[in-house]
């Protein structure tokens, strides 16, 4: 999935996220942490499965 989100914003919307964690807990956190909408529309459409560590969730970025 390529995207126009920043890597470095997404972390930061996932502050205080307790790994392994499912798509609906990452989009909980960013909502929590008052991330921009492109952010949240942005985890609502990645696979929905577990993740290990934010590095897991930013390879959804570059669609690796």
């Amino acid at each position: 999935m390529m995207s126009k989100v920043n890597p470095i914003e997404l972390q930061k919307s996932l502050h205080g996220v307790d790994y392994p964690c499912d798509r609906d807990g990452l989009v909980k956190a960013a909502e929590k942490n008052k991330a921009q909408r492109e952010i949240i529309d942005f985890l609502r459409g990645i696979p929905d499965r577990t993740y290990e560590s934010p590095s897991t969730v930013s390879q959804q970025v570059s669609g690796s």
